[in-house]
C-alpha cells in the first residue's frame, strides 16, 4: 500500500503537469478539469492543489535553480515530466520539512512511474547535486 504522501506527490505531479500543458492558466481552472473527470477524488485533488499552489508562484525560480544544477544538458531539453518532478522535489527541498533523502527517493519513484527509462537516474543526480550544494546532504 502506498503512503498518503506518495499518492499526494503523484497527484501533484499530474496536476502541475496538466497546468503546464494547458498554458499555465489559473490553477483552479486546471483543478476544476481534473475534478470533473474524477469527482470521487475531490479531497485528494484538493490536497494536491494545496501543494501545487505553493509551487506555481516560484516555478520560474525553481527552473533557474534546476537549470544551474543540470550538468552537460540544456534545461530546455529536459522533458516536461522530468521538469515537473524536479520542480515539486526542489520546492520540498527548499521550503518543506521532509528530510532531503525522502524527497529525493519519492522523486525517483515518481520518475519510475511517469517518466522514461533514464529519468530516475537523472532526477536523482540533479536533486542530489542541489541538496549537496545547499548543505542538506
Amino acid at each position: 500500500m502506498l503512503r498518503s504522501e506518495t499518492r499526494l506527490r503523484a497527484r501533484a505531479t499530474q496536476l502541475l503537469y496538466a497546468w503546464q500543458i494547458q498554458g499555465r492558466p489559473a490553477l483552479r481552472q486546471t483543478t476544476g478539469g481534473l475534478l470533473a473527470g474524477h469527482p470521487r477524488c475531490r479531497r485528494a485533488i484538493e490536497r494536491s492543489e494545496d501543494l501545487v499552489a505553493r509551487v506555481v508562484p516560484v516555478v520560474d525560480d525553481l527552473d533557474r535553480d534546476i537549470a544551474s544544477a543540470v550538468e552537460h544538458w540544456r534545461y530546455e531539453r529536459v522533458g516536461l515530466v522530468e521538469r515537473t518532478i524536479l520542480r515539486l522535489a526542489l520546492y520540498e527541498l527548499q521550503y518543506g520539512k521532509t528530510p532531503p533523502k525522502v524527497v529525493i527517493n519519492e522523486a525517483v519513484r515518481l520518475a519510475h512511474w511517469f517518466a522514461g527509462e533514464s529519468a530516475p537516474r537523472f532526477i536523482n543526480g540533479v536533486l542530489d547535486a542541489v541538496a549537496r550544494r545547499a548543505g542538506s546532504l
